[in-house]
């Protein structure tokens, strides 16, 4: 039966902005998704499927603190995603791979409350550095 207790809470998630912890950001999202050739062969009455390209594509999140995003431009750079909750079986951490913004937020402000930043981005690559592994 699942222990409870291991299940991870995203409260603990960090993300690093080359190497810079972000410790604005309360979201973090990354995919890949990979472009499947169909293949019809002779003889099989089956399709069949080659890998094709694949495609990085994420969110993060949080409150405006600084003007990082703006002053980085499309600039390209790495993010390091650790998620870890004291109760899991470990930490684990990934790193997206020259990721470059889709858009730069240059003003969204209401007045009396909080400044959200959000930006979306692609990235080209990823590197699993610490897996979690149940003991």
């Amino acid at each position: 039966m699942l222990d409870a207790s291991r299940v991870i809470l995203g409260t603990f998630g960090q993300a690093y902005i080359d190497g810079v912890w972000q410790t604005h950001i309360n979201k973090l999202e990354a995919s890949v998704e990979i472009d499947k050739r169909e293949l019809n062969l002779v003889g099989n009455t089956w399709k069949v499927h080659k890998n094709g390209a694949k495609k990085g594509t994420g969110t993060m999140s949080g409150y405006k603190v600084t003007s990082d995003m703006i002053r980085r431009g499309f600039e390209k750079f790495d993010i390091i995603s650790k998620l870890d909750d004291p109760e899991s079986f470990g930490h684990e951490r990934v790193r997206l791979i020259r990721c470059m913004p889709d858009k730069i937020q240059l003003a969204n402000w209401t007045a009396g409350e909080e400044v959200p930043e959000e930006t979306t981005f692609t990235f080209e690559g990823y590197e699993l550095l610490d897996p979690i592994v149940a003991n």
